[in-house]
Formats: structure tokens, C-alpha cells, sequence
């Protein structure tokens, strides 16, 4: 994913999820993700859709341990 496509996902989570932490890095070995993280934590992956050009999934597993 290039610089201008992370800033337009970043700008829509946030805007949707109405919090201004959550932050898209690039992964450096694969160039169709990107990491999400809110206030510096990893809470999942964002993926170009492979079935849908221009679209995107967000993967965000939840653990047993989280839900304590």
C-alpha cells in the first residue's frame, strides 16, 4: 500500500470508529497490508480485497485472555 492509500484507510477508521489513535504503519515484507494500532498497540491488519479493486478488509483477531 502506498503513503496516499494508508492516510485515506487511516482518515476513514478514524473517522468511523470516532477515535483519533488509531494509526495504519506499512508492513515492509508485504506490500498489500498494513498494521492497525490504537494509541501504539497492534489491534489488527488491514488487506486489499483481492475480489474487489479499490476495497479493503480489516482482520482484527480477539483472544480468550482479552475478554477477561
Amino acid at each position: 500500500m502506498d503513503a496516499n492509500t494508508i492516510a485515506k484507510i487511516e482518515k476513514h477508521l478514524k473517522r468511523t470508529f470516532g477515535n483519533p489513535h488509531i494509526q495504519l504503519k506499512p508492513r515492509p515484507k508485504q506490500k498489500d497490508s498494513a498494521e492497525v494500532e490504537v494509541a501504539g498497540e497492534f489491534i489488527g491488519v488491514i488487506f486489499q480485497d483481492e475480489d474487489e479493486d479499490g476495497s479493503f478488509m480489516f482482520e482484527m483477531a480477539i483472544l480468550a485472555e482479552d475478554l477477561d
